[in-house]
């Protein structure tokens, strides 16, 4: 039976709670290298992440995201103007980079890993596909593919052969802008959006097929790999960096059956965990992907909190296994300040 008031009543705690309750930003990063291409925005340059690491200390209250779930569970008052730090996949450059600058200016953060890509001698396959189709080299006037049962086919014509005047025209390129200056860079899109909710097989299918039509030479360029087994120990030690799970192969998790995303989350952490000796307790949705039943299997793997991709402020009323978190891009300290201070305003009007 319904108690007239009571769905207005609830609300109004939960507003109350928001209120004065947990105020706080969780920030995603990804890369710091300086590269030239970078179709998703995931770089952040040395220079301006260490210009970011000062406004932090300048203006925000840097905690680790285990304190910050911890207020959550006990319903405590986040320090004002609270940030968490956190970087997705795992790549080289989060030790050799971001690590020190963190160290340096006393900040944690939690690096989410892709296990599978541990020491593995293959880039991540997004940026595989930048250095088959957007690097310099020869393509197929026609090319054909077929993906996932289908076939597909794209005439390139001119842009089959792309130079270095070519790329350097468009290395700033971003792939989620609606401009596609070449049919190079339309290809690349097309193909990543119908290659990003594959299972492992079926995409690993797709850029074996790529690899014989582009005439890739195999291995890793030193700018783009993942970190090693040991590199991997050597971030994990000292006080400053947490390691989180992201699954095994980087998969699209609500696309899905449940015993894949079963094993893609339980063996992540597993195997972090074999790796590093020390418990991983967090986790992060590959590209923010998730459904209802991903975070029942997250929670039933032993994990006590995972990110999203969600653009908004952590509040007390937040689903602890849909913490938000905001892209940060590579922006100097000032423009990044303007951001940060931007997200605490619509964190304090959100809860006035």
């Amino acid at each position: 039976m319904r108690v007239p008031g009571l769905d207005r009543a609830s609300r109004m705690a939960a507003q109350l709670r928001d209120r004065f309750g947990i105020h706080a930003v969780i920030l995603m990063y990804h890369r710091v290298i300086d590269i030239p291409s970078d179709p998703w925005g995931l770089n952040v340059t040395p220079r301006h992440f260490a210009e970011h690491l000062e406004v932090l200390r300048r203006l925000g209250c840097v905690v680790r995201l285990e304190e910050l779930t911890g207020m959550l569970r006990r319903r405590e008052r986040s320090p004002s103007k609270a940030v968490v730090i956190t970087f997705d996949d795992g790549y080289a450059d989060n030790l050799h980079e971001a690590k020190p600058l963190l160290e340096e200016a006393r900040l944690p953060a939690t690096i989410f890993m892709t296990s599978g890509d541990v020491g593995r001698t293959q880039e991540f396959w997004w940026d595989e596909l930048e250095k088959m189709l957007l690097q310099p080299g020869e393509l197929p006037e026609v090319l054909n593919l077929t993906i996932n049962g289908q076939e597909h086919r794209w005439k390139l014509g001119a842009d089959a052969s792309y130079g270095r005047d070519q790329f350097e025209l468009h290395k700033h390129w971003r792939a989620d802008s609606e401009e596609r200056p070449t049919a190079r860079h339309q290809l690349y899109r097309s193909i990543y959006d119908l290659v990003q909710g594959l299972a492992k097989e079926a995409r690993e299918a797709v850029m074996d097929d790529l690899r014989h039509l582009s005439g890739s030479i195999p291995g890793v360029r030193p700018t783009h790999r993942a970190l090693s087994p040991d590199e991997t120990r050597q971030l994990s030690e000292g006080n400053w960096i947490e390691i989180g799970a992201h699954t095994v192969t980087h998969q699209a998790l609500s696309t899905q059956p449940s015993d894949i995303q079963r094993d893609e989350i339980a063996d992540s952490k597993s195997q972090l965990e074999e790796i590093i000796g020390r418990p991983v307790t967090s986790f992060s949705y590959p590209y923010g992907l998730h459904s209802d039943e991903t975070v029942r299997i997250a929670r039933e793997a032993g994990f006590t909190c995972a990110c999203a991709c969600l653009d908004q402020s952590v509040r007390q009323s937040s689903d602890l296994f849909r913490l938000p978190r905001l892209m940060v891009e590579d922006w100097n300290g000032e423009k990044f300040e303007t951001r940060l201070q931007e997200w605490f305003d619509n964190v304090s009007s959100a809860h006035a």
